[in-house]
């Protein structure tokens, strides 16, 4: 198994070695609002590892996120901007980052429906899997804080303990996200076509194809469409209905924008 897509395993969380079936979550959007990486810039800015006009073009891309779902092209710009910033940062400052992150921006945006479903799974004796392009040490952060059987993330190089820029292998995104799925499936016994995928984007069709339960939740127009027409269960917990409105989608923007001014008024206060 390539080693940016090796499995991290929850302390604690001791694997269902007896069921050969699992569920595979991605992160933004289908377990939580809004992009994990937002919260890492942000996170790194508050330990001036950047200055805030970095912060700001993250946010722009949150906010484009927020408004129409994920894009190829925002992910590997994000994904570009983001290594840069991080060569020189130490991974151990990143690993202690990784549980303030998820107190101070990713907990309050867990979606509750979606943490009931893989807790669902737990309670049935399936193992849990996050499955996301954000970096490999928050992950597992987050797979562990809820309570789940590990993370594959996306790895970033590093030596002597401090972040080069580049990756170690490719972004964990699209295809890749498949093969990963694919190859811990191998490495675990887990029989695929037993297995549930869940996410929000159209970009992880192969995930939800490579499983025999593939879910959408929250899902962009596209994925909407490919769902309906093979009949995979829909589930939207943005508006609690399976259709947005454009009036609801607006004011899910707006209400994105009020949030960003906040949190950027709050960042430049700080001394």
């Amino acid at each position: 198994m390539p080693s940016n897509l090796s499995p991290v395993s929850v302390p604690g969380q001791e694997p269902v070695h007896a069921s050969s079936t699992a569920a595979f979550f991605d992160v933004d959007n289908t377990m939580m609002r809004g992009a994990s990486l937002f919260a890492v810039a942000r996170k790194m800015y508050q330990r001036r590892a950047f200055r805030l006009r970095e912060v700001a073009w993250f946010a722009l891309h949150q906010l484009r996120f927020v408004a129409r779902g994920e894009n190829l092209g925002d992910i590997q710009a994000i994904r570009d901007r983001a290594l840069l910033m991080a060569a020189g940062f130490s991974v151990a400052d990143m690993v202690a980052l990784g549980d303030e992150i998820y107190d101070e921006f990713i907990e309050s945006k867990i979606w509750p429906g979606t943490r009931a479903i893989a807790d669902q799974h737990l309670h049935a004796g399936r193992r849990v899997w996050l499955v996301t392009a954000t970096p490999l040490e928050v992950a597992s952060v987050m797979a562990r804080r809820l309570g789940l059987s590990g993370a594959l993330g996306t790895s970033v190089e590093h030596v002597e303990g401090l972040y080069t820029g580049r990756l170690v292998g490719e972004i964990l995104h699209g295809a890749a996200k498949a093969e990963a799925v694919q190859d811990l499936a191998l490495a675990e016994g887990l029989d695929l076509d037993e297995c549930w995928g869940y996410s929000d984007s159209h970009n992880d069709i192969p995930m939800l194809e490579a499983v025999g339960h593939p879910v959408a939740i929250n899902p962009d127009w596209r994925l909407r469409r490919h769902a309906k027409d093979r009949n995979w269960p829909v589930y939207d917990f943005r508006t609690g209905r399976k259709a947005a409105t454009f009036g609801l989608k607006a004011a899910g923007i707006s209400g994105a924008i009020w949030g960003l001014w906040r949190s950027f008024g709050a960042l430049r206060r700080r001394p």
